[in-house]
């Protein structure tokens, strides 16, 4: 897919230019410098995802430019050099994105920013629950011109409904007045079961109650806007929003990774582990593998070889149990819970992935090092997961005294 840049300022370009460069985003960046030029393009490309465009070019003075972009259903995004608020109003309700002022570098990135954020809204679910359906429909309109996925519900109750039915929901905007449930009511109900960082809600009310935010946020909102708001606050409020819960997610994600190989961590294993051995009738075996003869590859290349080697198996590991819960657990140690497989269907899998580790080139500068990996595989009983690494080890220890390059099961 691919932006498009409407812009006469060759400064601007570049800038631009080296923002989405910084900012790595995967789109295509087309720059031109005219309606025409921008006419030619849209002609050429069937997938823009979005245009940035300038509102005063030399054969469109007068925001032409813009009634062309968004007459093709592209997201449009103003920048301009001067501050209209006329303007500002009359292309807001004509549905750009936004209206950006020229005014410094943060501008610019936060046009990128902005762009940025349209290719992930796409992904992200939000709940909006009122009881005025023109209310609705015009949140709603300004939802979804930012790329949203909208799912509506008339009050509380629906909307707790809606909830249970669709857990990808990111984030709920909610009215206070609403018959069955109010919006307290709602939040009070939803915090019963999702954290503040894994569920955001921001509460709306035309009540004149200056409690009511403080209400809202005691009983778990997040935020809080007061009707009628200006849209461009709603949209602030609600990427603040969905940006911060994303940024805890990626902290999170972070302390359950290895810092070495990006597998899992221990803890995150062990974490994860309960809730997959909890579930009933699910047949689970569970493999340790270790590296043989790890220490000679430190001891002969250096340890910079060996974290090669780590983090090449860790990509075999990525690759070939993708659908596993697998991490790295210390050292040269890996393991894999293979949830909803028998011994004999584990076996198989073990056993051709010793094979690929054997058949690999493992390569540290120019050197090919041979690598293979030793496996310990049991299935799951009535015992804890502690039991079942045990048990598991023991396996482990087996295939070692076995000569290594082999699966030991119980």
């Amino acid at each position: 897919m691919k932006v498009l840049v409407v812009e006469d300022s060759q400064l601007v370009s570049r800038v631009l230019q080296r923002l989405f460069q910084t900012a790595d985003i995967p789109l295509e960046i087309i720059f031109c410098e005219s309606l025409l030029q921008a006419q030619e393009k849209v002609d050429l490309y069937e997938d823009i995802f979005a245009a940035l465009v300038d509102l005063n070019l030399p054969d469109a003075p007068h925001g032409e430019i813009v009634d062309f972009i968004l007459a093709q259903n592209i997201p449009t995004i103003v920048l301009t050099g001067s501050y209209d608020d006329d303007k500002r109003e009359s292309l807001l309700q004509q549905g750009v994105v936004d209206y950006i002022i020229k005014e410094s570098r943060f501008s610019y990135e936060y046009a990128v920013q902005l762009v940025h954020r349209l290719l992930k809204n796409q992904e992200i679910k939000v709940l909006l629950v009122e009881d005025s359906s023109s209310y609705r429909l015009m949140v709603r309109k300004q939802l979804e011109k930012h790329l949203y996925q909208v799912i509506e519900a008339r009050d509380g109750q629906e909307g707790l409904a809606k909830l249970q039915q669709d857990p990808e929901i990111k984030l709920i905007l909610t009215d206070y007045e609403m018959p069955n449930m109010n919006g307290i009511e709602l939040v009070q109900n939803i915090r019963r079961d999702y954290e503040t960082s894994e569920l955001k809600i921001i509460g709306l009310s035309a009540a004149d109650s200056p409690a009511l935010s403080a209400k809202f946020i005691k009983s778990g909102a997040n935020d809080f806007l007061t009707k009628p708001f200006n849209y461009e606050e709603l949209h602030c409020r609600v990427m603040h929003n969905i940006e911060q819960m994303e940024l805890i997610a990626q902290i999170k994600d972070a302390a359950n990774r290895d810092f070495l190989t990006g597998l899992h961590n221990r803890r995150y294993l062990f974490e994860q582990s309960e809730k997959l051995l909890a579930q009933p009738n699910n047949k689970t075996c569970l493999a340790m593998m270790d590296l043989d003869f790890f220490k000679r590859i430190n001891d002969n290349y250096g340890h910079d070889a060996g974290d090669a080697v780590l983090t090449q198996l860790a990509t075999l590991l990525d690759r070939s149990f993708n659908r596993f819960l697998h991490a790295r657990i210390g050292g040269e140690e890996f393991c894999i819970l293979l949830n909803g497989l028998n011994l004999d269907q584990a076996e198989i899998l073990m056993q051709h992935f010793c094979t690929l580790v054997h058949d690999t080139e493992f390569v540290f500068g120019d050197q090919v090092l041979p690598v293979t990996v030793s496996i310990g595989l049991i299935e799951q009983d009535d015992d804890n997961f502690d039991q079942m690494i045990s048990r598991a080890d023991e396996m482990l220890y087996q295939a070692k005294e076995a000569g290594r390059n082999t699966v030991k099961c119980e």
